[in-house]
């Protein structure tokens, strides 16, 4: 039997406790009394209730309506949460005493719903242990940085039913879980002013029938969902519709709703302002739990009271700059002043020798080139460095920002610092093109022509280089942050090693897309003086080497699924043009004495 909401309501309600009266049912449901009234007769004509005790009839007829099961969505990156996130899930964090996504299974084991599928990805180990303690299921989102959380839901899609949709770091204050659901919902709470919440618009019986990312004195989504059989049949298809295609990877799993609401009914289910707790920042976080950091276990805080000398408590203002599987950088803010904490992506170690990049940082410190760098741990890879408020990338076709960086350059070079690691555009092209060989053969015809004339000017610069010198190997406009008072510091130096001293310039020139008449003038500026014609060809011949290098580089990345764009030409055409023409430059030279 088909249940109306209200009878379910009734029925439900009894079912939980028996020999309510109807004052009491409608205090119970939120039900207005005449409301109940309707429905009790009403349950009463159809034999579902009698004498005020649920019949078995209508224990029967609230079967269909139980919940089968839960989905916890633990698999994200949780980047806003940074710089907590990089060592722990966001699920995982410990909130009043609780750690979030357990509180959240003892919610759920409280509301009678003992089974639950956690969807793990990010630091998936860290949740393991959960199948001990709480006999959930584990499943695994391998794509967890690649697609959103539309991924998740596209794995567990077959345990679809009466469906609980959770996310692993809410807190509830309330347990909003139930025995028994009517339908599908949406949770929301009121915003009486502006949001940039997905807000929400209703028809008849509370239909959510529009939703729109931002508005004001509205309804928003926030916390669970829940899917009834109907609800998840149709999304399981829409899922399977969906997947794979590359405009649905980045997209949440409510948009594939939105994208379908005319088809897939579902209701909203509204809570007070105080009941569900989802925290987008530290600062939130430590708002609803004033004690939150002084009782965090947390190497990555401990570094920042060790080398800064303040509390925990000063911290503040934290936020991601950059996120990804490499480096993980946020900012931060002291009494002291606003900084930025480098925490090492999993396996960089095997990429980056951090004792050179130390090396390399305080050399550039004491040069003044750098003047950002506080400290680095060069045996777990972390960094704190000064955060330069309101700082630009430089701009290489700015004369001035130009001479700079040459003048940085010719610094460095001449500082007589040296590390342990070495570096070279030949050895790093010829490793790319044996890893884009054993996926495949390279299917670019000018790639062998290019080869042979790298082959050729590599013997040719060798032989002319000279000692080689500090560099820093990544040597761009990215790497340069120009102050509003027109002071540049020269940052990341992850790949400084000792190289000829033309690498800089090679790459300054290949990522800055510069002009010939541009190199001439930036190579004027490197010497103080007009560069002599083997000086031009040399340095002209590592504009050739770093082009060839990083497009060797880009075949890889293709090899192996990635696209990088535009940059693949760039590079291709950097490596085509100034291969062969420092080639030519250097055959017209005179022999050396």
């Amino acid at each position: 039997m088909t249940l109306t909401q209200n009878q379910f309501a009734i029925v439900n309600a009894l079912f939980e406790e028996p020999d309510l009266s109807q004052r009491q049912l409608a205090n119970r449901t939120g039900l207005g009394l005449a409301t109940v009234n309707a429905a009790v007769k009403e349950c009463r004509e159809t034999g579902l209730v009698e004498e005020g005790r649920l019949t078995a009839h209508g224990i029967a007829a609230l079967k269909p309506y139980a919940v089968d099961n839960a989905v916890i969505m633990a698999a994200g990156l949780s980047s806003r949460f940074a710089p907590i996130s990089y060592e722990r899930p966001k699920g995982l964090l410990k909130v009043r005493g609780e750690v979030l996504i357990e509180r959240q299974i003892r919610q759920l084991h409280e509301a009678g719903v003992e089974n639950i599928v956690v969807v793990v990805g990010y630091m998936k180990e860290y949740f393991y242990y959960l199948e001990d303690k709480f006999d959930v299921k584990i499943v695994i989102n391998r794509h967890f940085a690649d697609r959103n959380n539309n991924e998740s839901l596209w794995l567990v899609r077959e345990l679809l039913g009466n469906t609980y949709i959770c996310s692993s770091d809410d807190y509830f204050e309330e347990n909003p879980f139930e025995r028994h659901v009517w339908g599908s919902y949406y949770a929301a709470e009121w915003s009486e002013g502006p949001t940039e919440e997905w807000c929400l618009t209703t028809g008849a019986h509370d239909r959510i029938t529009g939703v729109t990312i931002g508005g004001k004195h509205a309804w928003y989504m926030i916390g669970h969902a829940y899917f009834d059989r109907a609800f998840s049949r149709r999304f399981a298809e829409i899922l399977d519709e969906e997947h794979g295609k590359s405009e649905t990877a980045d997209k949440l799993w409510e948009q594939l709703y939105v994208d379908h609401i005319g088809e897939l009914s579902m209701q909203i289910r509204r809570y007070n302002s105080t009941t569900i707790w989802e925290f987008d920042s530290l600062n939130e976080l430590r708002s609803f739990d004033p004690l939150f950091l002084e009782n965090l276990d947390s190497e990555i805080f401990d570094n920042i009271v060790a080398v800064l000398g303040c509390e925990k408590s000063e911290v503040h203002d934290v936020y991601p700059l950059k996120q990804g599987l490499t480096n993980l950088s946020c900012h931060f803010a002291t009494d002291d002043g606003e900084w930025v904490y480098r925490h090492p992506g999993v396996g960089t170690e095997l990429l980056v020798d951090r004792t050179a990049e130390k090396a390399a940082l305080e050399t550039a410190r004491t040069l003044g080139i750098d003047r950002t760098f506080v400290f680095e741990n060069p045996r777990r890879g972390w960094k704190i460095s000064r955060f330069v408020v309101g700082a630009k990338n430089l701009d290489a076709h700015d004369e001035g920002q130009l001479k700079t960086a040459m003048e940085f350059a010719r610094r460095l070079h001449e500082s007589g610092a040296s590390v342990d690691r070495h570096f070279s555009f030949y050895e790093e092209g010829l490793a790319y093109e044996r890893d884009t060989l054993e996926r495949g053969p390279i299917a670019d015809p000018s790639w062998a022509g290019m080869r042979s004339e790298a082959d050729e000017l590599n013997a040719l610069l060798v032989a002319d280089c000279g000692e080689p010198v500090l560099c820093h190997n990544d040597f761009f406009g990215l790497n340069f942050l120009v102050s509003p008072d027109g002071t540049i510091d020269l940052i990341d130096w992850e790949y400084a090693g000792m190289s000829d001293y033309a690498n800089d310039f090679g790459t300054f020139c290949v990522c800055e897309q510069l002009t010939e008449e541009e190199m001439h003038r930036a190579l004027t500026y490197y010497f103080g003086r007009e560069p002599t014609a083997r000086e031009w060809a040399h340095n002209l011949g590592q504009v050739g080497m770093a082009g060839w290098c990083w497009y060797a580089w880009a075949l890889l990345k293709a090899a192996e699924g990635e696209d990088v764009g535009e940059w693949s030409h760039i590079y291709w055409r950097a490596g085509r043009t100034y291969l062969r023409k420092a080639l030519e430059l250097y055959r017209a030279l005179p022999e050396r004495e």
